[in-house]
């Protein structure tokens, strides 16, 4: 019984970085119904930024999450503004969105790969080795400290969408955008500042990717799938199902990879995107989406 209760503990603390990584990806989908396949690549990027802060001038990862943020944020709105602002209104803008993701993701795939080749990174502050203990339990303090920084920041962009004007208005065009447009909201500006927002919390992502799992510019394909099911699961859009989605998924793939192995792990992501779009593609919280 202690065994399982280990394993809840750890598969929590993991689910609490994927919601995060999945945060941005759903908060993108739901404005602007972009499938952004590139968002992997930019948590790998930002990742980048926080290793050799650390590794050069031995900087915290966790310090350099606002500087990722700002960084990452502008970033958005220059792939935003590039090649994702035209077409918004026309039909089949989502299917498009997929192709220009993926060249986007090649692209910088190869950009990173060429700057700081394919070699496994990892950085190694104190704490990535240390742990917190609870009586017979324990919580690594790398994955606490990144499960609660996580939460902390899922927590305020949600207060940001509730209780702000800007977030009234990403609301109000995430429900329908014609009719926000219509009730003056500029879904062109929060469209553009929504893929920052998203692409900003990536930043944040990489910040905490950097000390909990080894990356290389090329492993962002690995991602892809897992926060593909993460947002399938709690419905596309809905920052509430991304981290429900997060937490349940992380936690059945610490069992499956403490009774079955590691290397069966990544199944288990696969398998629930694959069985959520065959029974409910509209996820746990989604609403089903008309034919476009």
């Amino acid at each position: 019984m202690s065994e399982l209760i280990q394993i809840l503990l750890l598969g929590l603390a993991l689910g609490g970085v994927f919601a995060l990584m999945a945060s941005g990806l759903t908060l993108v989908f739901g404005v602007m119904r972009i499938v952004n396949l590139a968002h992997p690549i930019f948590i790998i990027m930002a990742a980048f930024i926080s290793y050799w802060a650390f590794t050069l001038y031995q900087i915290d990862p966790l310090l350099t999450i606002p500087v990722n943020m700002v960084v990452m944020f502008f970033v958005g709105i220059a792939v935003y503004k590039t090649v994702l602002a035209r077409g918004v209104d026309k039909p089949g803008y989502v299917t498009i969105t997929v192709l220009i993701t993926f060249a986007v993701a090649l692209t910088l795939d190869g950009l990173l790969g060429y700057f700081f080749s394919n070699n496994q990174r990892v950085a190694s502050p104190a704490y990535a080795t240390e742990a917190i203990f609870i009586g017979s339990f324990f919580i690594p303090k790398a994955q606490f400290y990144a499960a609660m920084v996580s939460l902390g920041l899922i927590g305020l962009v949600w207060a940001f969408l509730k209780f702000t004007r800007v977030g009234y208005a990403i609301r109000a065009t995430t429900q329908n955008r014609s009719a926000a447009q219509l009730l003056g909201v500029n879904v062109g500006q929060i469209s553009t500042f929504t893929f920052g927002l998203g692409i900003a919390l990536a930043g944040a992502s990489g910040a905490l990717m950097s000390f909990l799992f080894s990356f290389f510019p090329a492993k962002h394909w690995e991602w892809i799938a897992i926060l593909m099911s993460l947002i399938v699961l709690g419905g596309m859009g809905s920052l509430l199902g991304a981290v429900v989605g997060a937490f349940l998924l992380a936690v059945v793939s610490a069992y499956v990879s403490s009774f079955f192995g590691p290397t069966w792990s990544p199944i288990t992501f696969y398998l629930a995107l694959f069985l959520i779009l065959l029974i409910r593609p509209e996820g746990l919280f989604g609403e089903k989406q008309e034919a476009l």
